[in-house]
């Protein structure tokens, strides 16, 4: 079953899809007027043209594309950034270059995958203490060997 959400495009691009018929995430893409180059370890903002109003319930996650990661070393630097179900502004990216090479952003270039994915908001109940499991308060790598 799939869920409707609405959305505005002002990117001149088709909407984001899915590529594939197993994919969970959707490629978003650069809307520039010019290109934009990012320089080693500077990070902007790139927007995409998309104003989402996602059911409350969900969020999109943004999310690095792994090829531009592995190639280039650009990733996006929040990830997963998170888009609110109450958030109406423009979706924009997050981009850092990681690596020692400048690289240029091009109008209409795949820049990150978006996710949209249910999420349950909780309500705390103040305890003295938490049940026992084998794990315990083991963390940071604690179950490796």
């Amino acid at each position: 079953m799939k869920t409707k959400v609405k959305i505005v495009n002002r990117s001149g691009h088709s909407h984001p899809a899915y590529e594939t018929h197993g994919a969970a995430g959707m490629d978003l893409k650069a809307v520039l007027e010019t290109p934009l180059i990012l320089e080693p370890l500077q990070r902007t903002l790139v927007p995409t043209g998309l104003f989402v109003e996602l059911p409350f319930g969900f969020e999109a996650q943004i999310r690095p594309r792994s090829g531009l990661a592995f190639k280039h070393g650009i990733t996006v630097l929040n990830a997963p950034g998170t888009i609110d179900a109450d958030y109406r502004g423009e979706v924009k990216v997050l981009l850092v270059n990681l690596s020692s090479q400048p690289f240029t952003i091009n109008h209409g270039e795949r820049i990150a995958q978006m996710v949209v994915s249910s999420h349950a908001q909780v309500e705390w109940l103040e305890v003295d203490a938490l049940d026992d499991t084998l794990r315990g308060a083991g963390g940071f790598g604690s179950t490796g060997k």
